[in-house]
């Protein structure tokens, strides 16, 4: 994992996600998960290449119990994209990376 990609648990969620001042990504992931080792590299680069406007945090679902529950998380990977601690977005399963990155630049245009 990229040093630009923070660990989120329950316990600092609502400070890292929910009063973050950019857009938030959250990946809502696991370590047995293919498709979620898949868009990892993805992320990493975005999260370089966005690293400005946006950030991104990553939610093990093994480990973490409070928050997939909150939102509702039955499949992985899923990415949901915080905007003023708001959901602005929700991208279930692998994404591309031009998926994601129009998925970014739609959600800091309206911002």
């Amino acid at each position: 994992m990229s040093e630009k990609i923070i660990k989120i648990t329950d316990q600092n969620f609502e400070k890292l996600v929910l009063k973050a001042k950019k857009l938030v990504i959250v990946d809502f992931w696991a370590e047995w998960c293919g498709p979620c080792k898949a868009i990892a590299p993805i992320l990493d680069k975005i999260s370089g290449e966005f690293s400005d406007n946006i950030l991104i945090g990553k939610v093990n679902i093994d480990e973490v119990k409070e928050v997939p529950v909150r939102y509702g998380i039955r499949s992985i990977p899923t990415l949901l994209f915080f905007s003023n601690g708001e959901i602005a977005r929700q991208e279930v399963g692998l994404q591309s990376e031009k998926a994601l990155v129009d998925s970014i630049n739609q959600i800091i245009k309206k911002s």
